[in-house]
């Protein structure tokens, strides 16, 4: 029989590691992540937890920690990533890198991706040594670099040349989480990502005859490159339905959350309502750079475009651009991928794993719907799911709107309250798994 939890010590310890944490500029590139594996790797060391501190390229580390079980069942990690994106400092109203409390919040670059929920992660292994759980699987705790930049030097790397590390049944990462509204109703809804969408980059490039501005010009590149960008941004791609798309909408339907699939004209007037849900249903293309032009007075010879295009699974990247260059009908106007992959298997989602978030969710907060769904970004999930690991993208907490605007943006914070309730749930879920 395990011990009690003292929850208030813990989450006390949580918030002051997660404060440290966060003084840590791990801003990729270039990195450095060592310095945030050697922190929390020597806070599992003082509670004489098996670590291992992997060296991928110099300065850049990855933290691997376990919790031995009875061997009766397979393993489960607990995975996160220790870098962060760059920041415009001047944006923000406190310092990024300061780990500041304020307003009952943490503000700091990681607090939400994905520093918070690798300290609650963390706190879990702490909990389960503490408490003497007897367990019937490996808990790993994996705490890696370069998410940010492709994982190259991360969870690509590991898998590729430590799979000893990654023999596990299940596994946890970001990739989707709980939330307070959805298509602009309030809600308590918990999406367990299965799967997720892929990269489809493109880069339009034209080239034309330059000239000087002050001579009447036809073949200036930066024009018809831009009558190449309207036509894609006035593209109306449609709605594509996945497997995991129609499970998640008849789940979200028969909540009373959608209209029914029965009318197909009312759901897809409310899906198309919501960015984030519309998402999850289209190929997403967003005009991110445009290059053109070397002085005022120059007609340019080149201009380029490079296009963030995000891809449903099952949609190939080849067929996308030739989509493109169909819609663009301009034979001067070059069309190239920028990144070259078919997408990822998806795994199941009724899983032993599932049912148990399912189940922590439910008993822990009132009137909750946990559904199946689809990451609309990249995580490293997806180097696992290759591999045949039930890998879900999860974060086990109900965060505000708020909150999740921080994602790659200024003031980026998570509420005390959010950090507690993760904490608790990732906890209640490992231990529920692995006991």
């Amino acid at each position: 029989m395990s011990a009690a939890i003292d929850w208030d010590a813990a989450n006390a310890e949580a918030l002051d590691i997660l404060v440290r944490y966060l003084q840590i500029d791990t801003t990729n590139p270039p990195g450095n992540e060592a310095k945030a594996a050697r922190f929390l790797g020597a806070i599992l060391e003082a509670e004489g937890i098996e670590t291992e501190y992997i060296e991928i390229a110099p300065g850049r580390e990855a933290l691997i920690a376990r919790l031995r079980g009875d061997g009766s069942k397979r393993a489960f990690m607990l995975a996160n990533h220790t870098d962060v994106v760059p920041v415009e400092e001047a944006q923000w109203d406190v310092p990024p890198f300061g780990g500041v409390i304020e307003n009952d919040a943490v503000y700091g670059r990681g607090a939400i991706d994905m520093k918070g929920f690798g300290t609650m992660q963390l706190v879990t292994l702490l909990a389960l040594k503490r408490s003497g759980a007897e367990l019937k699987r490996d808990v790993v705790y994996a705490a890696l670099p370069d998410e940010e930049a492709g994982s190259a030097l991360g969870m690509k790397w590991i898998c590729e040349n430590r799979p000893d590390v990654i023999d596990v049944e299940f596994e946890l990462n970001e990739g989707s989480s709980g939330t307070e509204r959805f298509a602009k109703q309030d809600t308590k809804l918990f999406t367990v990502a299965t799967n997720e969408k892929f990269g489809g980059g493109v880069r339009l490039t034209v080239i034309g005859r330059p000239g000087h501005g002050s001579i009447p010009h036809r073949d200036n590149s930066a024009v018809r490159l831009m009558r190449a960008l309207i036509k894609l941004d006035e593209w109306d791609r449609g709605l594509t339905f996945t497997d995991a798309g129609t499970e998640y909408l008849r789940r979200i339907a028969d909540e009373g959350l959608l209209p029914s699939p029965d009318d197909p004209e009312a759901l897809a007037a409310a899906i198309t309502a919501s960015p984030a849900v519309h998402a999850q249903f289209m190929n997403t293309l967003n005009i991110t750079i445009v290059n053109a032009g070397i002085k005022q007075n120059v007609v340019p010879a080149k201009s380029e475009a490079y296009l963030d295009c995000r891809l449903l699974p099952g949609q190939s990247a080849e067929e996308w651009v030739d989509a493109i260059r169909e819609v663009i009908d301009d034979d001067l106007v070059v069309v190239e991928s920028t990144r070259t992959s078919e997408g990822f298997p998806a795994v199941p989602w009724d899983t032993e794993l599932f049912h148990v978030i399912e189940s922590v969710v439910k008993d822990q907060i009132e009137d909750a719907i946990v559904v199946p769904g689809l990451t609309i970004g990249g995580t490293d999930n997806r180097f696992l799911r290759e591999r045949g690991i039930a890998a879900y993208g999860f974060m086990p907490a109900l965060y505000t709107a708020d909150e999740l605007r921080g994602f790659h943006g200024n003031n980026e914070h998570i509420r005390i309250e959010t950090l507690n309730q993760g904490c608790e749930m990732t906890y209640e879920i490992t231990r529920r798994l692995c006991t």
